[in-house]
């Protein structure tokens, strides 16, 4: 696969994910995050199982170690975000999540002792314009349903650079389907155990919104990520997964009626703008984008 084919995937499943705000925002009144987050995940992990049964087994320890891990990032991500939705609109919620595409360079600078390059810096700044004019009103106050979707950012952007470092060592099929799992029994835990509260959806429209959830953002999207984020850099990944707010916007107005307003729109203009000057030349050679990462990862320890 090359790195154009890669970020093709990736961009398809920024499409996806795009989706994930709607189905989301249908199941936040009706529906506990743990719920809508075990189910989600336990109904992607069983069907990738059934689809892919001969290539995720058998299974190692360093596996199973690793998915646990993406896992727990995975739970912190769509958590804070079923939290956040709860008083953010769709769109507004996608586009505080795409705030990942400043943390991941900044984070990977701060790893690598290494500032990203002068285009994906460019990029920061233009995406970092836009964004402030999407999430801060007028009297530059954020609500707590928003202060919960920068904590998914976080996890989002921390989820990116893990999984780079460990489809290294590991198959990212496996890892990409395992990580489900772990995600589902996670939340299922903690609902039953902690909250008590973990039941099944109540109608058909939530059941719609989970099957969705569980197909087009899960099952697809968290499983071909790492197969393609392999052959690209985890940079590059985050700057095309801050479409996936473009898309949510795009889908809110259209199924939820959604409007961000003249300035929220011009904010989406300019992380559009920030994404494509990031990526005109970030490409490289595949043994410089690919093979540079893994000499670093190895002189360090997981």
């Amino acid at each position: 696969m090359t790195q154009k084919q890669a970020n093709l995937i990736l961009a398809t499943v920024s499409m996806g994910w795009g989706t994930s705000y709607i189905f989301m925002k249908i199941c936040a009144d009706s529906m506990s995050p743990m719920t809508m987050v075990a189910f989600r995940f336990g109904i992607a992990f069983f069907v990738m199982i059934a689809l892919f049964s001969k290539r995720i087994f058998p299974i190692d320890l360093k596996t199973l170690k690793y998915s646990m891990v993406t896992g727990l990032l995975l739970l912190g991500i769509f958590i804070s975000l079923s939290y956040g939705m709860k008083t953010t609109t769709a769109s507004t919620a996608g586009f505080l999540t795409s705030t990942t595409v400043i943390l991941v360079p900044i984070l990977q600078a701060l790893i690598y002792r290494k500032w990203p390059s002068t285009m994906i810096s460019v990029g920061v700044i233009i995406v970092a314009i836009g964004l402030a004019l999407l999430t801060i009103g007028d009297d530059f106050a954020l609500a707590t349903g928003s202060l919960y979707c920068l904590a998914a950012a976080v996890f989002y952007a921390l989820h990116i650079i893990v999984t780079n470092r460990f489809i290294k060592n590991v198959d990212p099929l496996k890892l990409g389907v395992y990580q489900l799992g772990f995600a589902a029994l996670f939340s299922a835990i903690i609902g039953i155990f902690v909250f008590g509260d973990l039941s099944l959806p109540h109608n058909g429209l939530d059941w719609f919104a989970i099957l969705g959830l569980a197909l087009i953002c899960s099952a697809y999207g968290f499983v071909m990520q790492p197969i393609a984020q392999k052959h690209t850099t985890p940079e590059v990944t985050g700057f095309i997964f801050a479409l996936e707010p473009i898309f949510a916007a795009i889908f809110a107005a259209i199924f939820l009626h959604e409007n961000i307003g003249l300035q929220g729109y011009a904010g989406a203009l300019l992380v559009l703008a920030g994404v494509i000057a990031a990526s005109l030349k970030s490409e490289k050679k595949e043994d410089e984008t690919i093979s540079q990462p893994v000499m670093k990862i190895k002189k360090q320890t997981i």
